[in-house]
C-alpha cells in the first residue's frame, strides 16, 4: 500500500512539473499596464473613474506606450523594444522607428509627431515609481508632474 501511495505521489509531481515550468511569467513592467493622468499638470485630487479613463495621458501595455499630446486628438504611440527593472521603477527602450499616431477623428494622416516624452533620449524613457498608484518621469521636460493611475473598478 505505501509503495502504491508513494509511486502516486510521485506520478502526480511528475505530472504537474511540466505545466508549473512552461507558465509564462509576466513582463517585468506588468505593474505600469494601464492608464495614467497627470504629469503634464499636476494629477487631479478628486476624480472619477470614468473621468479618469476618458482622457488618459500615458496609456501602457506589454508592447506600447501611448502618450496625449496637446497639439493632436491622436495618441502618440512607441514600440517597445525591452525593459528593464530598477530598485525603484523601470527603463524602456523603444524602437528606433519613428512614432506613430492612432485614434484620430476621421482617421486622417497626422503630421509627423515629436518622438519621446522630452527626455534627454528619445528612445528611452525611465520611470520612477513613487507609490502604489503614482510614477513620475524624471528628467523628462515634457511630465514635470507625477502621473496617478486610474482606477479600474
Amino acid at each position: 500500500m505505501r509503495r502504491i501511495a508513494s509511486i502516486t505521489v510521485v506520478l502526480l509531481f511528475l505530472a504537474t512539473y511540466p505545466v508549473a515550468a512552461q507558465a509564462p511569467q509576466a513582463p517585468v513592467h506588468a505593474w505600469l499596464f494601464g492608464s495614467w493622468i497627470g504629469g503634464v499638470f499636476p494629477p487631479p485630487v478628486t476624480l472619477s473613474m470614468q473621468e479618469c479613463l476618458s482622457e488618459p495621458t500615458v496609456i501602457i501595455t506589454r508592447d506600447v506606450v501611448m502618450q496625449m499630446t496637446m497639439t493632436s486628438p491622436t495618441y502618440l504611440q512607441r514600440q517597445v523594444q525591452t525593459v528593464r527593472a530598477t530598485e525603484d521603477g523601470f527603463i524602456f527602450q523603444f524602437t528606433a522607428e519613428p512614432p506613430t499616431a492612432h485614434g484620430g477623428a476621421l482617421d486622417q494622416a497626422p503630421t509627423p509627431p515629436e518622438a519621446g516624452f522630452g527626455c534627454a533620449s528619445p528612445d528611452i524613457l525611465t520611470v520612477q515609481r513613487r507609490g502604489d498608484n503614482q510614477i513620475v518621469f524624471p528628467g523628462c521636460a515634457a511630465y514635470p508632474y507625477p502621473l496617478i493611475r486610474c482606477a479600474s473598478r
